[in-house]
């Protein structure tokens, strides 16, 4: 009996990938020409994904830090305290993405995949070094971790690269501007 709860907690991170990649897929099936594929998706990813993602850990980190701790396997500390707000850093940077132009998705994904590239590290670190296969340490936390950053990064790359050479901010701004 106690596998479902811990099939359930660790598959739920999952949710914060899944619903922004069926919503991107709807989406595109009735796009207008003139918006791509890669734009709706960023947006989806952005918003849903680290957005929605990230606010989620935020409240989870402020209103239950010790079963968040717990869920994790780590010991209670100001640790849950640092997360949260890191977590909200990141959720601005998310729904940001709502209307961003792809260098700047490009800029948040480069930004997630620092801080939970260094997650996925430390997760890692922690299930082989100290066995640590709690739920929120291993499995779905993993996966957001390592695919939301990526999948951020690989589609603003792609539209930035689709466009040019990314480096152009329009109309050069003089000394009167």
């Amino acid at each position: 009996m106690d596998t479902l709860p811990y099939a359930v907690q660790t598959t739920f991170p999952l949710l914060f990938v899944l619903v922004p990649a069926i919503g991107a897929l709807l989406s595109c099936r009735r796009r207008s020409a003139d918006r791509s594929a890669a734009e709706i998706w960023q947006r989806w990813w952005a918003v849903g994904a680290l957005g929605i993602g990230s606010l989620w850990i935020t409240i989870s980190f402020l209103a239950v830090p010790n079963a968040m701790a717990d869920t994790i396997g780590f010991a209670h500390s100001p640790f849950q305290f640092e997360i949260a707000f890191a977590n909200l850093g990141l959720a601005v940077l998310g729904f940001r993405g709502a209307s961003a132009s792809p260098r700047e998705r490009l800029t948040s994904g480069l930004a997630a995949a620092a801080f939970l590239w260094g997650a996925v590290i430390g997760h890692v670190y922690q299930w082989f070094a100290n066995g640590d296969h709690a739920a929120g340490n291993t499995g779905g936390i993993l996966a957001n971790d390592v695919l939301i950053p990526a999948v951020m990064i690989a589609l603003a790359a792609r539209d930035i690269r689709r466009a040019g050479s990314g480096r152009s901010h329009g109309k050069a701004l003089g000394p009167d501007a």
